[in-house]
């Protein structure tokens, strides 16, 4: 946050049990208070994809878990990443038992692709886990949908 944003100050109504769970995970969090532990959740609710708009340029990770015996899976997995290349980064793949692997990919580029490709792995048989998570929106993106209409010529 910058030095030079106003803070506005507004009250929060919350249940007694509520607040008294949310104060003992901050702390064990290592927050000093309460505002900036809800700036934090703020931030992070921003940055949940089904709410960006769906040609926004973001940069985060596919996080997954799947089984490698299924079989085919590895091999439609490898094809499914070379599809999507350009929006791929870098994978890192962790063997988490005999059966288990976890892998990560970072990804960058519009919500909705990364979402397809989310999406496309979860329907997978013998992925049990797939999640995107965008933790970067590009602030170049925004620029687009203010200005002139794309194929503009000047």
């Amino acid at each position: 946050m910058s030095e030079k944003e106003n803070l506005v100050r507004f009250g929060i109504s919350m249940p007694q049990s509520l607040i008294e769970q949310f104060d003992s995970m901050i702390a064990k969090m290592g927050y000093d208070n309460r505002s900036e532990a809800i700036r934090d959740l703020a931030r992070k609710a921003l940055l949940t994809s089904s709410t960006m708009k769906p040609d926004e340029t973001v940069a985060g990770t596919i996080v997954m878990v799947y089984d490698h015996h299924s079989t085919d899976l590895p091999i439609t997995l490898t094809e499914l990443q070379h599809d999507y290349h350009h929006a791929i980064i870098s994978t890192m793949h962790i063997h988490l038992n005999h059966a288990q692997c976890l892998e990560i990919l970072v990804v960058r580029g519009e919500v909705a692709k990364l979402r397809d490709l989310q999406q496309r792995i979860q329907v997978l048989k013998g992925v049990t886990y797939a999640e995107l998570s965008v933790t970067h929106v590009d602030e170049s993106s925004h620029d687009h949908h203010h200005g002139h209409a794309h194929g503009e010529h000047h």
